[in-house]
């Protein structure tokens, strides 16, 4: 299947063209990440959204070449600054790395180490700077009170056990802010959150984005996150990204029958009693895809076309594109759905 690519931003920062990392077992071959192709322009949250094992952290880790074996790179190129980060060797890389793209990452439960104080965690990214000891640890108190923690000098001394779910979380936030990047990937920032820490850490990503300057890609599988925090969003399943358009244009008209089914999954906030339509099946494996449209077993408006070959992306509207033969009738076809919901809770 095809990749799909929105509307270019005016000025574009990261430019991500077919990227595609496998995991080669000894059994089988995963692909994880398959042709992946989007842009991010300078000032931008960016989305990708999609069900679990659907790629997004991997493209995440791939950008930073930060893929765990038996997992390999295979394709693609990332264009950053004038490089191909694909290209640059290991050390190059390391320049890269948190000085120009940081990353918060799944699990601020764990994501931290637990032997180390949060001072340690956070001088540990300004070990290059050339910094002195004094101007690290000034910094260091800065960064925490940048994100919100209270006390800041004091539980600078504090360990990851002593902080809440919430508190370590802006931790990280500030260990990934040391050296300032121009692009922050947030991978699920609020996964183990409840949800009023995890309004509070959304509104800080999006805070310091505005006040940094900063281009942020967010990966997660909640809408109502990315309805509230991106200008664009990529829909992906399967290691690929199957819908790409602005967010408004996503949740008025999508035309990918796994978005809409996504929507339909949540509640609508409509007459008590109206049910929700969650997609059918599981996810596919990714060492075993279908010859045709990998959402095809999963999808109720799959023909013999899709199960027989990919769908390419078609530009369904000005920087919306879709890979699926039947965009042209999935804006009746959500009426429809809709209708019956509406009926069914009535």
């Amino acid at each position: 299947m095809s990749q799909v690519e929105g509307r270019r931003p005016v000025e574009l920062l990261l430019q991500v063209n077919g990227l595609t990392t496998y995991f080669f077992m000894k059994d089988a071959t995963v692909r994880a990440v398959d042709g992946v192709t989007f842009n991010l322009g300078t000032g931008e949250t960016y989305g990708i959204v999609g069900e679990s094992g659907s790629g997004k952290s991997m493209t995440l880790k791939s950008i930073l070449r930060l893929v765990p074996p038996p997992g390999k790179i295979i394709g693609g190129n990332i264009e950053y600054g004038g490089l191909d980060l694909l290209a640059l060797s290991p050390a190059q890389m390391r320049l890269i790395r948190g000085r120009e793209i940081g990353m918060i990452f799944q699990e601020p439960m764990t994501a931290l180490n637990p032997v180390l104080s949060i001072k340690q965690q956070i001088m540990e990214s300004l070990d290059t700077e050339g910094m002195s000891y004094q101007e690290k640890l000034a910094r260091a108190v800065e960064l925490l009170k940048l994100v919100g923690v209270p006390s800041a000098e004091r539980r600078l001394e504090e360990y990851p056990h002593q902080f809440s779910g919430g508190m370590r979380q802006r931790a990280m936030i500030a260990i990934t802010l040391a050296r300032q990047p121009k692009i922050l990937m947030a991978d699920e920032p609020t996964t183990a959150l409840d949800v009023t820490v995890q309004d509070q850490i959304l509104k800080l990503i999006a805070g310091l984005k505005d006040s940094l300057g900063m281009s942020v890609i967010l990966v997660t599988h909640d809408l109502g996150v990315v309805a509230q925090m991106c200008d664009r969003v990529a829909v992906m399943y399967a290691g690929k990204i199957v819908e790409t358009a602005d967010t408004l244009s996503l949740f008025s008209s999508p035309r990918h029958p796994y978005t809409i089914g996504l929507m339909g999954s949540l509640p609508h906030g409509r007459e008590r009693g109206t049910k929700l339509r969650p997609i059918k099946g599981f996810p596919p494996d990714l060492t075993s895809l279908p010859e045709g449209c990998s959402f095809a077993p999963r999808c109720e408006f799959a023909t013999v076309e899709c199960r027989e070959a990919c769908p390419s992306a078609t530009e369904v509207a000005p920087g919306h594109m879709a890979s699926c033969y039947h965009t042209a009738r999935l804006v009746e076809f959500k009426g429809i759905i809709e209708h019956a919901d509406e009926e069914g809770g009535s």
